[in-house]
């Protein structure tokens, strides 16, 4: 800035404007180059803000297809944005070995989930799948092992994923087909005998959800809440939905997965949190005092209850929290957007 500006000194000493009418016009110069930027940044996101709102609303599907192959982008987990566009009418179609691509898909207006998304699988491998089943469909799960010569571990993280469930193998069914046959590549003779009906029990809606998270850090069933609400709700816990009739004031208790956590450095300690649900999202503010006796809790519960008075004022709603509590829960779930 000070070599620009004894050049544009010297210009108008030059072309006669002196004195203070050359201090002014620097001064204005000055000034604006403090948010000359920021403003063409802005409009640079504006349009990017416009050009995203746009196919969101028209074209949800491939929208919601596109962020999760360049995922990681953005500020929500794919499981956030899997549950809004399932919320917004977009059908979401399981990981499945024979209709999956490596990447996510569009398949007649809905969106099949790719094996990306299986935790342990190479892209090698899952490449493989693909092209194996594009050259022949899959008509056995031996049929499948014998053709990719996948890893025992690959093999067996599909099957807990639901993966193996257009070969007609429930999760547990299929990892005991796996555990009976011999999956090394020299073994091709282990692979062609019969099949022996699984005496393992199929896994409950809540096992089922949990699989997901653990394979696939998201499910297209269930939200995780959906299997907790009868509890929530004998407790009085509200859901997303029903927070929003709350009258200003009263006292309301809410629980969901913890999707952001937001502590900015310009308001003054307060911690802004997300929590979803199967019905939406609920947003609660917690006070610097409050945070710092609960920072530890605040900080590591993937869900979470939180109670206070709800603060509902020209549609902005949100739980002033001043009670929290963990909601236990044995598996992994996917992490939240932290202090970013």
């Amino acid at each position: 800035m000070a070599t620009i500006e004894k050049r544009l000194r010297d210009g108008m000493t030059r072309n006669g404007i002196t004195g203070k009418n050359q201090d002014e016009i620097v001064r204005a110069i000055t000034s604006f180059a403090l948010y000359g930027f920021p403003e063409s940044h802005s409009a640079s996101f504006a349009l990017l803000a416009y050009a995203s709102a746009y196919l969101k609303v028209h074209y949800p599907a491939a929208f919601l297809c596109a962020m999760l192959n360049n995922y990681p982008l953005g500020f929500y987990h794919p499981a956030t944005l899997v549950k809004d566009a399932q919320r917004h009418g977009v059908e979401v179609r399981p990981i499945d070995v024979t209709r999956s691509a490596w990447s996510c898909t569009l398949e007649q207006g809905a969106v099949r989930l790719g094996l990306r998304y299986v935790r342990g699988l190479r892209e090698e491998a899952g490449r493989r799948i693909e092209s194996e089943r594009c050259a022949a469909e899959f008509r056995s799960l031996a049929d499948l092992v014998g053709r990719t010569t996948l890893r025992q571990g690959e093999l067996e993280v599909l099957a807990h994923a639901g993966a193996m469930a257009g070969l007609g193998h429930e999760r547990r069914a299929a990892l005991w087909q796996l555990a009976r046959m011999d999956t090394r590549p020299q073994s091709l003779f282990a692979r062609s005998k019969a099949t022996e009906p699984s005496p393992l029990p199929g896994m409950l809606p809540m096992e089922e959800t949990l699989a997901d998270y653990a394979g696939t850090s998201m499910t297209v069933g269930p939200h995780m809440l959906v299997h907790l609400r009868p509890e929530l709700r004998a407790r009085g816990v509200l859901s997303a939905t029903e927070l929003r009739g709350a009258r200003n004031g009263t006292r309301v208790a809410v629980a969901g997965h913890v999707i952001v956590r937001q502590r900015p450095g310009t308001a003054k300690g307060l911690l802004f949190l997300t929590l979803e649900d199967e019905t939406g999202t609920a947003n609660a503010v917690v006070m610097p005092d409050d945070f710092e006796k609960h920072r530890a809790l605040l900080h590591t519960a993937p869900l979470l209850l939180v109670e206070g008075p709800v603060q509902n004022v020209d549609g902005v709603i949100h739980v002033r929290g001043r009670r929290f509590e963990a909601i236990p829960l044995r598996a992994t779930i996917p992490p939240a957007h932290d202090f970013h």
